[in-house]
């Protein structure tokens, strides 16, 4: 810790100590957008997602978290929209090429999304196991353009931490 940002502790009325943090101890919006999306809470983390924009800028990171949370709650215009502005910042980013690619297959846009895909999965060099079956499922769609009227999609977002993928799975 820091100088200047040391818990202060206080004691409750039943004389146990209290810990709160400072100001200045405010915990990343990205980091708790990232927690909320693993715990189910898509509205929480929307909001963490637009503190940590307004604290760090509307970057490829916030604007692709913003755009996933909107996927997560069935915000496809939304979800669009931002994640292509974190494209317009980092044409490169990981992340935002495949939830993209997820948004635009939601949309039964097969061929935009078998595009977002394969650069996604070129960029991360096949790494990712998700992003391979996100690509195979565009493909087979691609192929099979029968409509039978069930919506089978079983796509995985991708979000980015600490300098590596973490990948949320779908419901």
């Amino acid at each position: 810790m820091s100088a200047g940002c040391t818990p202060r502790a206080d004691f409750s009325p039943d004389g146990l100590p209290q810990s709160r943090l400072s100001v200045d101890e405010a915990v990343d919006g990205l980091v708790v957008g990232h927690r909320l999306m693993a715990a189910g809470e898509y509205e929480l983390a929307l909001r963490a997602y637009f503190r940590a924009a307004a604290e760090q800028g509307a970057n490829a990171d916030t604007l692709s978290a913003i755009g996933a949370a909107n996927l997560r709650l069935g915000r496809l215009g939304q979800a669009e929209q931002a994640l292509r502005r974190a494209l317009e910042r980092d044409p490169a980013f990981v992340p935002a090429l495949n939830n993209l690619g997820v948004a635009m297959s939601e949309q039964e846009r097969w061929g935009e999304a078998r595009h977002l895909f394969q650069a996604a999965f070129a960029l991360d060099s096949g790494r990712s196991h998700e992003i391979r079956d996100n690509l195979r499922l565009a493909l087979a769609k691609l192929k099979d353009t029968r409509y039978n009227g069930v919506n089978e999609n079983k796509f995985a977002l991708v979000r980015r931490g600490d300098g590596r993928y973490l990948l949320l799975t779908t419901p």
